[in-house]
């Protein structure tokens, strides 16, 4: 090898070497420690039909594209949390008839031969727990699962809104951070938005 080739073969062993390190470390204190690493902003309190809308999405294999109760993939959706931007009776419409609630094409929900096919042909009562559980995913405010934004003044948001909303933008459209402070009552999110 010529001496250029070594320094730079050098190079990238050392980055692979720091990267190494620095993950064994990052997964260390992550393993040892008794807190989270990172704030959990979505929870779940299942009443027993949500307990059977999750037990009936574990049977049928819904984790295998979804995340949710911090289980299964990320292929599809995330559903921690989508409680706090729908209520029962949405998640009971798309998982009926995914397409016409949601207004646009799904990738897997719908009509045969889509994958998720079989879920709006479960049984009434099934989607209707289903629907349940779904509506008890929920968020806290400012979480990005989450219909509102985070409470009090937010420097990023500020910041980003300067950079990349356009001149004039306030003149057409409201904040909904200044709308919730001028209507604290109905900002508070019901499920029905």
């Amino acid at each position: 090898m010529k001496k250029g080739e070594k320094i730079v073969f050098g190079i990238i062993a050392l980055l692979v070497l720091i990267t190494v390190v620095n993950f064994t470390v990052l997964e260390s204190v992550r393993h040892n420690s008794d807190k989270p690493m990172y704030p959990i902003l979505t929870h779940f309190d299942f009443s027993v039909d949500g307990l059977r809308g999750y037990q009936l999405y574990q049977q049928s294999n819904c984790y295998s594209c979804h995340r949710a109760v911090g289980n299964g993939t990320s292929m599809g959706l995330s559903l921690d949390g989508l409680g706090s931007k729908h209520d029962v009776n949405y998640f009971y419409s798309f998982l009926k008839q995914p397409e016409q609630t949601y207004g646009a094409k799904t990738m897997d929900h719908g009509a045969p031969p889509k994958d998720a096919a079989y879920v709006s042909a479960l049984p009434d009562p099934d989607l209707r727990v289903m629907a349940i559980f779904l509506s008890e995913l929920k968020a806290d405010q400012g979480s990005s699962s989450s219909f509102e934004p985070p409470k009090g003044e937010s420097s990023f948001i500020n910041a980003m809104l300067d950079m990349w909303a356009p001149d004039g933008w306030r003149s057409q459209y409201k904040d909904i951070r200044d709308w919730m402070k001028s209507n604290p009552q109905e900002g508070q999110h019901d499920g029905k938005h």
